[in-house]
């Protein structure tokens, strides 16, 4: 076992630190080294009734008695401590999951605080009750409640956005959480528990609990959570999904994508290389939404490929605390060996134009890697690798091009790269997915994320991710 300044040998439950009831305890490798640099603690089943319970009498505590501009207050206050730890949570994520640290400023440093203080200010304006008119007299008194006791179960990829992108609608809603990070990201989940009780959310207004896979099914299948937000793999949301469909219990699932980076026939190849790496290539491809299927027009066939082969081979790989890296390592060793296996298996159906190797250096690196002549239908293109893997692929005309960009079990994310705009709007309608971007890819908070097909259910961000996490009820007045 280890001993650092990042160890966390306790859980956050009922407003307090606490042991695991088993005493269990997970090393956290550093991604670009290989190294163990700290150890967390880890739930159990028990812990995990523990933390239930805890979110279960906080729903009927102060926290229930509280008005929406009060909870916000809370919330707001929650925002800003996250701010606090703004800088040291950024690197802390980068040292846990290889994302480099240009990007995890933003998306592990100022994102959730500025999540959280959006959901806040909706939370504040948000009325309790609304009265309708009835066409036949009287009027309907329409009301929003808390939906009650949230299971966010997060993956290690995004896992302070993830994360917050759960816990912030659902506490300006009234909810309480139960958040289950995974082990891999533990440590910056913690950053979340100190959050809360520095900005003194109530005892059991939120609980961290790491788990394995174990602890996972325990707490979406737990007869006392009343709401389950997940993100992670399509494989996993399936079987969520029937836990909750047997249960009748409300469920947001964000899951899988293999989105395609649409390059119509006008397109400003230089705009499109620009942006490759923000849109195909986010922390080290480890991102659902990627742009990894690149479908170009036959007649720039060639050119296209040219373009992203040298852009993607002009990467810089290395540590991903240093500003300058553009690719940092995965999350594992046991997700490099994914990748890898992807990379073998794409070699026999497709031509390597760069990459598909592993650099001579420690850590879970793997070349950034560019397959060119690929079949849609192979694995290759169907299959989501979660790696710095990009694949090209030509299409006849733009009717080829959309059908190629439909013939897949995702639908999370997409680009359409046109030098006409409205022709690429055209384009990205005709495109079925949940959402997609026109010379340009980037979430908004004040718009709904989420997919369709394969890669999930339900929405989050925008004014649908609080929505969510609420109930109305009728009232009928004569």
């Amino acid at each position: 076992m280890t001993s650092s300044e990042y160890d966390r040998p306790a859980l956050y439950v009922e407003g307090g630190w606490t042991e695991p009831a088993k005493g269990a305890s997970y090393e956290v490798i550093e991604a670009a080294t290989g190294e163990v640099f700290a150890t967390t603690a880890l739930a159990g089943t028990d812990d995990i009734d523990r933390a239930v319970a805890a979110a279960r009498r906080a729903l009927t505590g102060p926290w229930a008695r509280l008005r929406p501009a009060e909870r916000a207050q809370l919330v707001t206050a929650f925002a800003g401590e996250l701010d606090a730890r703004r800088k040291t949570t950024a690197a802390l994520v980068s040292r846990e999951n290889g994302m480099p640290i240009s990007l995890s400023r933003t998306v592990n440093g100022s994102a959730p605080g500025f999540i959280t203080r959006y959901y806040a200010s909706l939370a504040g304006d948000l009325p309790d009750e609304e009265s309708r008119p009835s066409p036949t007299g009287g009027d309907t008194l329409v009301t929003r409640q808390p939906v009650g006791v949230v299971a966010a179960v997060t993956p290690w990829n995004y896992p302070q956005s993830l994360a917050v992108m759960k816990v912030a609608p659902a506490l300006a809603a009234g909810c309480t959480v139960v958040l289950k990070p995974p082990p891999e990201t533990a440590l910056d989940a913690f950053v979340l528990a100190d959050a809360a009780e520095a900005a003194g959310l109530p005892a059991g207004v939120l609980n961290v609990v790491p788990g394995d896979r174990e602890a996972g099914v325990h707490l979406v299948e737990h007869p006392d959570v009343d709401k389950v937000a997940f993100t992670g793999s399509t494989a996993a949301g399936r079987a969520i999904a029937e836990t909750a469909g047997r249960l009748l219990r409300p469920v947001t699932l964000e899951l899988g994508g293999k989105s395609v980076s649409l390059v119509a026939d006008d397109a400003d190849l230089d705009l499109f290389t620009g942006k490759l790496l923000d849109v195909s290539l986010p922390n080290n491809g480890q991102t659902c939404h990627a742009a990894t299927r690149i479908l170009a027009p036959v007649g720039r066939y060639d050119e296209v490929v040219e373009a992203v082969t040298a852009t993607v081979a002009g990467l810089r790989v290395g540590d991903p605390l240093d500003r300058a890296t553009q690719v940092g390592p995965l999350v594992s060793a046991a997700q490099r060996e994914r990748v890898l296996g992807h990379v073998e298996r794409g070699r026999t159906s497709a031509r390597l134009t760069t990459g598909g190797g592993v650099p001579d250096r420690p850590g879970w690196f793997v070349e950034p890697t560019v397959f060119a002549d690929v079949d849609n239908s192979s694995a290759i293109a169907q299959e989501e690798i979660f790696g710095p893997v990009l694949c090209v692929i030509p299409y006849r005309d733009e009717d080829h091009a959309v059908a190629l960009a439909n013939d897949s079990a995702y639908g999370l994310g997409g680009v359409v790269w046109s030098a006409d705009a409205g022709h690429g709007l055209s384009l990205a309608r005709r495109i079925h997915t949940g959402t997609v971007g026109v010379n340009h890819y980037e979430l908004h908070v004040n718009a709904p994320f989420g997919g369709v097909k394969a890669s999930g259910l339900g929405r989050e961000l925008g004014p649908e991710g609080l929505a969510s996490y609420l109930v109305t009820k009728s009232v009928y007045r004569g």
